[in-house]
């Protein structure tokens, strides 16, 4: 393995927060996943959570065939059982740091999603795709379960169409991926970007507090039971009146309704 790729990182500044982009740079090998990709994304989540001016992350691979064809095969092959239990023990780390950033984070996917690449978008809180996407967990085909964030997949496409995915390692295009619920967008890739961008912008119109807030209520509901879930998101509601956030978004939301000018 002469490359083993990097994860970049770009903050854009702008007037109401920073954006994050993160591209996964190793094209040459459409992407695929390496222990240096892997502690890369640790390391950089690690940053980037504790950064009160993140508003949003933008995550894709370089170049143009791949966001990530998963972990690399060459890799895969020369484990053993204690270097597999190392290697997919920290893979879970990096896509749980994705999991577990305190904004909204973005899938951007084009060409060959695999495997852990699926496992990472899965952990995004929505996908964005082109037609040229296609989607697989082909692990089985190569004589290893599919394992770790794949848990994640039922909760967004359904058993069915996991267990299909999962038990014959078969490709699903962008417009069955989109059909499945996986994607959220689904466009050419002139719009791709235009897309994302529109995503930030809303993400951007909101109250920052208010989105962190409501991105940790959304995971804690995952794992609640619905009875928990609402007490839970109660106390949330208060706890938004102990900035001035609430007020200053409800004025300018009064504010614009009453200048808005009847057609």
């Amino acid at each position: 393995m002469t490359d083993p790729g990097q994860v970049d990182l770009q903050i854009i500044e702008m007037a109401a927060g920073n954006v994050a982009e993160l591209t996964v740079s190793r094209p040459a090998k459409l992407n695929a996943l390496t222990p240096r990709i892997i502690e890369d994304l640790i390391a950089i989540c690690d940053q980037l959570e504790v950064n009160g001016e993140l508003r949003a992350v933008v995550l894709r691979g370089a170049g143009q065939q791949a966001f990530t064809a998963g972990a690399d095969i060459d890799i895969l092959q020369s484990l053993d059982k204690n270097s597999a239990m190392e290697f997919i023990t920290r893979l879970h780390k990096a896509i749980e740091a994705i999991r577990l950033l305190p904004v909204p984070v973005i899938a951007q996917i084009r060409g060959y999603c695999f495997g852990a690449g699926m496992e990472i978008a899965a952990g995004c809180d929505f996908r964005a795709a082109d037609h040229t996407s296609i989607f697989a967990m082909p692990e089985v085909r190569v004589g290893i379960p599919s394992v770790i964030e794949a848990a994640l997949l039922p909760d967004l496409i359904g058993w069915g169409k996991t267990r299909e995915l999962l038990l014959t390692g078969r490709q699903m295009s962008a417009e069955e991926a989109f059909q499945a619920g996986f994607l959220q967008c689904l466009c050419d890739t002139d719009q791709l970007d235009i897309r994302i961008q529109s995503w930030i912008d809303d993400i951007l119109a909101c109250g920052p507090v208010a989105v962190r807030s409501q991105k940790k209520l959304i995971s804690n509901w995952e794992q609640s039971s619905r009875n928990d879930s609402i007490e839970e998101s109660i106390f949330d509601f208060a706890r938004a009146y102990e900035t001035d956030e609430p007020h200053q978004y409800m004025a300018d939301a009064i504010k614009n309704l009453h200048t808005k000018k009847p057609k």
